[in-house]
């Protein structure tokens, strides 16, 4: 490890490391615009120069490696006479719209213009223009403000695998643009707008809303898939106008997908606002008190077993635990259920609905098998992690279907079920693959859990996986590949029903009373059941209601979200509910109250120690299942991948105008046969 000095503090620093790095491990500070931590190193806006002795120019620190016995100074007059020359040159053509730009307040140039610039320039030619580039309903460009340090172009070829982004054009005709003009293709495009360290790439959807120190900002946990990035809810005056990421190395770095980004204007429109009762086919304002009252006579004149209910996939856990609680001692039914497909779920082990590898395991893999999976659109983050083992460790990828363009290269089969079912006795050139990999990951999606063969098949899997010792102290192969935010930790609170399927006994017409909490994926013809729906948008499960509770939607309550590799955290309130709509876990509190004059719980603490000590218990103790599914004859099926809609997965989505927009820019690309 090398030894340097910096500002005449000795450091010693890893092998490889830069100069900046170097000077940064000494509590140097060195401005930059081009340099990324997650980017490879470009060298180009010169910002980052230093004096090294013996050395008669300025060294740009982001691009050097740090030596033995180097003698780095960062704050003498011959350093703070480059970076003003530089910063010079930068300004030589940036327009002075600083008062009308997004970026205001949040700039990069700004900030260190003031800080290391000069404050008169020596140029008196006319400042150059560059024309506005199309980048889809996301990206706003004022490309005439770009200093061209590449960032965004790094970021779409490395990180989101499209090189749709890139310059044309030399010297001061050099522009940054997509090729094609379209928008680009990848879920995780609008990350170039956190990049850019001016306001030459800025949000479409954001633009004029609100200047950042006028914004209340609240780190929360993203809904929008399983993976529970950690995002900032900017509001201003309890309206939602942002969402941006924050760093956590252990789940989503410092990316998040557009659809986590841009969903949350669905948080303003279609809301439930107030209680409503449905008259002849048509909903009627009520009172709280009053749909109360007919909900308690609805249960009083119905026999308990003719009463379900299902909890939606955005859901926090408080809500889906006192769910539970109510069914479990106020009706005293065990007639609920999570899930809004026939899929197979084994939960008498957490590793069998958990990704055990971890996100950050994906980096340490050698070998990924996916099973009826398509990250690129089940779980975005988690795919940009796939590609990031890939480019870094050039990671084999094998998927058993042809699912497109994943971002990395990948090795497709047929998408039998008798290949799987072959692979995993052991008979394939691929099953000695898995077996001579160090770490393999087998991903199984939740597709695969959704066919006739699905118990027999996994359990062949983990099975293998045992056989050949793959599961060790610090490695558990098996992962499986939730879609949405709530999963995981309803299996984790057990609301699930395994002793019956109550999805066929729904379709089949057996229930008078049907209770759902955010659940807007049921498909069934409904008759005569009363239908009691609860949640924050009027969409699927609000259409085929009878009654109707205004909940909260997750900006709007605190709550608890435990994500796809089985990490518990908690979702903070950013905003309040609109009208007379309630946090969720009250509304359940106060029908119980109102059918056994008690309350459940008297307050969110005791709901919460209650539901942590439930899950304590349930990890002490291994559930059991009281009626083990019988393992039909295998047989050989097609396995097709059945994803949701991209832009519109959940009832927020659904909601949104900027995910409408994105479909549709998709769809035009798709059509004009424009895309790469």
């Amino acid at each position: 490890m090398p030894k340097l000095k910096v500002n005449d503090i000795e450091v010693e620093v890893e092998d490889g490391l830069t100069v900046l790095q170097a000077c940064e491990k000494a509590g140097a500070e060195i401005p930059r615009f081009c340099y990324h931590e997650k980017l490879s190193i470009a060298g180009n806006c010169r910002m980052c120069l230093v004096e090294m002795e013996k050395s008669p120019k300025p060294i740009a620190s982001c691009a050097m490696p740090a030596t033995e016995g180097m003698n780095i100074k960062t704050n003498t007059a011959f350093v703070e006479k480059a970076r003003k020359g530089v910063m010079e040159f930068l300004l030589a053509n940036h327009p002075l719209d600083c008062p009308v730009c997004d970026q205001g307040g949040e700039c990069d140039l700004q900030d260190q213009s003031m800080f290391y610039g000069v404050d008169k320039s020596r140029f008196k030619e006319n400042k150059r223009a560059v024309p506005e580039k199309n980048m889809g309903p996301l990206i706003k460009t004022q490309m005439t403000r770009c200093i061209h340090c590449t960032r965004c172009v790094r970021f779409a070829t490395e990180v989101a695998g499209v090189s749709e982004l890139g310059a044309i054009g030399r010297g001061e005709d050099m522009q940054i643009t997509t090729y094609l003009e379209h928008s680009m293709q990848s879920e995780l495009s609008a990350n170039v707008i956190d990049l850019c360290p001016v306001g030459a790439l800025t949000s479409k959807p954001y633009v004029f809303e609100a200047r950042p120190w006028e914004l209340k900002k609240t780190e929360t946990v993203d809904v929008m898939d399983a993976v529970g990035s950690n995002v900032r809810v900017d509001t201003y005056d309890w309206e939602v106008k942002r969402v941006l990421p924050i760093i956590n190395e252990d789940i989503n770095e410092e990316w998040i997908s557009d659809k986590t980004r841009y969903a949350c204007d669905g948080l303003l429109n279609q809301r439930l606002d107030t209680p409503f009762i449905k008259y002849n086919g048509k909903f009627e304002k009520a009172s709280w008190s009053e749909v109360f009252k007919i909900i308690k006579s609805k249960f009083e004149n119905s026999s308990k077993d003719k009463v379900c209910g299902f909890v939606g996939d955005l859901t926090n856990m408080e809500t889906g635990y006192i769910f539970k609680e109510f069914f479990d001692r106020t009706l005293n039914n065990i007639n609920y259920d999570s899930r809004s497909d026939n899929r197979f779920l084994d939960n008498s082990e957490r590793e069998n609905y958990i990704f055990n590898s971890s996100i950050n395991g994906i980096e340490d893999s050698d070998l990924i098998f996916l099973i009826g999976a398509n990250p690129r659109y089940e779980a975005t983050i988690l795919n940009a992690r796939i590609r990031k083992a890939f480019v870094n460790n050039n990671t084999k990828v094998i998927s058993l279907n042809d699912v497109g363009d994943l971002t990395y290269p990948y090795k497709n089969l047929d998408g039998q079920t008798q290949t799987i079912k072959t692979i995993f006795e052991g008979s394939e050139e691929i099953s000695k693959e898995i077996i001579s990999a160090s770490k393999p990951m087998i991903i199984i999606g939740e597709s695969l859990l959704k066919l006739n063969s699905s118990e027999q098949l996994f359990n062949l899997i983990k099975n293998f996986l045992k056989k050949n010792n793959k599961f060790t102290d610090d490695w558990n192969p098996l992962n499986l590949l939730s879609c949405d935010a709530a999963t995981v930790g309803n299996f984790d609170l057990g609301i699930l029903n395994n002793e019956k399927n109550l999805l066929e006994e729904l379709k089949s017409n057996k229930f008078e009373i049907v209770y759902l909490v955010g659940q807007d994926n049921l498909e069934f013809n409904k008759k005569d059941e009363f239908v009691i729906y609860q949640g924050s948008h009027g969409d699927k499960g609000a259409e085929i209601a009878d009654i109707i509770l205004p909940g909260s939607a997750y900006t709007e309550q605190d709550g608890y979200f435990t994500n796809l590799e089985g990490k518990m955290q908690k979702a903070y309130k950013a905003s309040y509910p609109p009208g007379e709509a309630k946090e969720d876990w009250q509304i359940i509190n106060e029908l119980a109250e109102v059918m056994n004059n008690r309350k459940l719980f008297n307050d969110k603490e005791e709901l919460e120690s209650s539901m942590f000590n439930y899950l304590k218990l349930q990890k002490e103790k291994q559930i059991t299942i009281n009626e083990k599914q019988k393992i039909s004859d295998f047989q050989n099926e097609k396995l097709n991948i059945q994803i949701k809609d991209y832009y519109f997965s959940n009832a927020i989505a659904r909601s949104s105008k900027t995910m409408i927009e994105c479909n549709n820019s998709k769809l035009n690309i798709k059509s004009t046969g424009t895309d790469g």
